[in-house]
């Protein structure tokens, strides 16, 4: 490839973290079977995956023998709300989520409706964040589980996840958090937030794909939505590749120790960001709420110029999109953008920026520079 151009699409995903690599590339090496420890390779593998698994939980502030280890966020997803379905007492038939939720809980909940429960998805405010007296209204005894968004993965809001599990708790709901996007952006602890599922994915923390983790409580029941195997304490079968299990946690490890320097080197980053766009057009919508957000996350459109145009125009300076990479390049408006009210019109415009651990102030100054030329050339 010729001069790339800057990447500024971390919440689709993020590049791995040289560190990372050597961790990787190093785990290799381990080629045993993890789940045989009749002999020294096996031996090895294992003690290597369940270092990993404790990397992984010191991140999310759990213990570690709470981390299951799956293929990423989409599959914890799953396996957190289809298996507390197969679980779920007789009178628990409730699912409740949010309209601005990825479409891994979406579709799951709406596909667990097809096979009886009752599935109510909560509109949001303007800003993105959820009415807590409308959730409040919603969460019955007879709801089985919530899932909630940690930071949106399109406009980067964080959601009030403590408030939602006393609400969840009180009625003796369980909590589902797709936490994707949360870990190296905010502080992540599963015992503050009370949770009784959280989702992540390596991908989204400088680490490899292919690899993710769910959380689960010591006492949330959950049972397998797959089967052929023991592994993963009898809730994931299969065997856990040692080598993505080895970047994931290295990459854990890296996040927990630098996410506070990287979110307020990122903070800074998106104020200089905003204040050239201000600068340079009179008319840009921003989109979710400004205060209850994620570091480095960036959601706005420049009035009557179409999102996926501007990504288009801009395309070989920088490489941002026009909402989730699971569904841009679609010709429907985002879902999300929608659920905040947005007309049409508007929910057109919208772009994500999202910066990482690498971006430096020089590439804002490169990203204004082709926001002002494509400004010049869509308007």
């Amino acid at each position: 490839m010729a001069k790339r151009p800057i990447y500024l699409d971390c919440q689709a995903t993020t590049p791995m973290d040289p560190r990372v690599v050597t961790a990787l590339v190093e785990a290799f090496d381990v080629f045993g079977n993890p789940h045989g420890r009749q002999h020294a390779y096996g031996r090895m593998a294992a003690d290597a995956v369940e270092t990993a698994r404790s990397r992984v939980a010191g991140l999310v502030g759990a213990y570690q023998n709470r981390i299951v280890f799956t293929s990423g966020a989409t599959e914890s997803c799953n396996l957190a709300l289809r298996g507390a379905a197969r679980s779920a007492p007789a009178k628990r038939t409730r699912i409740v989520t949010l309209a601005t939720e990825h479409a891994a809980v979406l579709e799951t909940v709406e596909d667990l409706g097809r096979e009886g429960f009752e599935t109510i998805v909560v509109p949001v405010r303007s800003d993105g964040l959820v009415d807590l007296n409308r959730l409040e209204e919603t969460v019955d005894d007879r709801t089985l589980i919530v899932s909630v968004m940690a930071v949106n993965n399109e406009i980067g809001v964080i959601q009030p996840l403590a408030d939602i599990a006393s609400i969840c708790h009180r009625h003796g709901a369980l909590l589902h958090t797709d936490a994707t996007q949360a870990p190296a952006r905010i502080e992540v602890d599963v015992e503050t937030w009370d949770a009784d599922f959280l989702s992540m994915s390596s991908h989204k923390i400088y680490g490899p794909k292919g690899v993710g983790a769910l959380y689960v409580a010591e006492d949330a029941m959950l049972r397998p939505i797959s089967t052929g195997g023991g592994q993963e304490r009898g809730l994931r079968p299969g065997t856990v590749p040692t080598a993505l299990v080895c970047g994931f946690g290295e990459a854990a490890e890296l996040a927990a120790e630098e996410q506070p320097a990287d979110a307020e080197r990122m903070v800074g980053l998106v104020a200089k960001l905003r204040s050239g766009i201000d600068a340079m057009y009179g008319d840009v919508h921003y989109f979710g709420s400004h205060e209850a957000r994620a570091p480095g996350t960036l959601s706005f459109g420049f009035h009557g110029i179409a999102g996926d145009k501007l990504v288009t125009i801009v395309e070989a300076e920088i490489a941002i999109s026009t909402g989730s990479a699971c569904s841009s390049g679609t010709a429907a408006v985002s879902h999300v953008l929608a659920a905040l009210g947005c007309t049409r019109a508007v929910a057109s415009t919208g772009v994500r920026v999202g910066l990482g651990r690498f971006t430096t102030e020089a590439e804002i100054e490169v990203a204004l520079g082709a926001f002002r030329r494509a400004v010049g050339v869509a308007a």
